[in-house]
């Protein structure tokens, strides 16, 4: 597991070097707007699923979607949490647990609409099917070894096959995620569109 996490930190470290080595692209238009208030807005408000239209028309999914990726988080920095022998407390940990066994059975839920639906079975590829199942699964085992640290041999696996995909599939947007929202937000905000000016009545 520990040669599994090296493995991922350093791809993660060698993207990151990546990104931040590629720049901005070069700007030809005239700026017009703040930069860093458009950043900003990409970040807050242009997330908000009223401003997104495939989420507002889809809201339980995109609740779900939440819900998934805070589960995601959550069950990473537990990862740390046990690795490094840290005790939260036990109460806490059962908080954790629960919210873990929510974010896996939204998990399942958006695995199984992905299913179900031929518009986005039309749209999915393996990889999409393999991180959802890996995430779900590391994050529900995340959840029993709270209660059941005999699992901590299933645990271990289920860290390592995730760790070891990290670097191949789609899983790495968790580090191009905010470099895509930084530079959107500096593209709209050059050409004053972000963040919306109020609409004068």
């Amino acid at each position: 597991m520990l040669a599994a996490l090296l493995l991922c930190l350093g791809s993660c470290v060698y993207h990151l070097y990546r990104i931040i080595s590629m720049g901005a692209a070069p700007e030809y238009a005239r700026k017009a707007g703040n930069t860093a208030m458009a950043v900003r807005y990409s970040f807050t408000g242009a997330m908000n699923p009223k401003n997104k239209e495939s989420a507002s028309l889809h809201l339980p999914t995109y609740t779900a979607g939440l819900i998934f990726h805070a589960g995601t988080f959550l069950s990473i920095l537990l990862f740390f949490v046990f690795l490094f022998d840290i005790n939260p407390g036990m109460a806490l940990l059962r908080v954790f647990a629960f919210f873990l066994a929510l974010s896996g059975f939204s998990g399942i839920l958006i695995l199984l609409k992905r299913m179900a639906k031929s518009e986005l079975r039309s749209l999915s590829n393996p990889d999409d099917y393999i991180s959802n199942i890996l995430v779900t699964a590391f994050q529900l085992i995340t959840a029993l070894l709270i209660f059941y640290p005999q699992l901590y041999p299933a645990y271990c696996i289920s860290a390592t096959m995730l760790l070891l995909y990290f670097p191949l599939g789609k899983l790495k947007h968790a580090l191009y995620f905010f470099a895509a929202r930084y530079h959107l937000g500096l593209f709209y905000g050059w050409r004053g569109v972000w963040p919306p000016k109020p609409i004068s009545k």
